[in-house]
């Protein structure tokens, strides 16, 4: 899978997105290591703590079925109803998590509405980090 395959699944998983009270949709598309590929989309809680993003939906979902090992996210998020916004970031929690599963190689792909793609390492984007 090409990184503008897996941004694709990004952007469909955003359509699926729950945000009534941020408006902004988020989608994300989880590549493991065996090739396979985790959707996952933010799904919001009028109490905002129990929200959940995009990128963790996706990486709960593949480990709740047994897989450890990572390649790369794709993240597409913008204000719902509207494209995609340019290159959206995964927050501080999502970076933690990320680290908890995927090495410092591990590839954060964000895109933007006209195609572009910017692709970072968790290093990148969780410098001096623990785990």
């Amino acid at each position: 899978m090409d990184d503008k395959d897996l941004m694709a699944l990004a952007v469909e998983a955003r359509e699926r997105a729950y945000a009534p009270y941020s408006g902004f949709a988020v989608g994300a598309a989880l590549l493991g290591s065996d090739g396979r590929v985790w959707q996952g989309c933010n799904i919001e809680n009028v109490a905002f703590g129990p929200t959940v993003c995009a990128e963790r939906v996706a990486f709960f979902k593949a480990v709740s079925e047994g897989v450890r090992a990572f390649d790369a996210i794709a993240i597409a998020g913008g204000p719902a109803g509207e494209g995609i916004a340019p290159f959206t970031s995964p927050c501080g929690v999502c970076r933690q998590v990320m680290r908890e599963f995927c090495e410092d190689g591990f590839r954060i792909i964000l895109g933007d509405a006209d195609g572009g793609l910017r692709i970072y390492t968790l290093a990148d984007l969780l410098p001096a980090s623990f785990g």
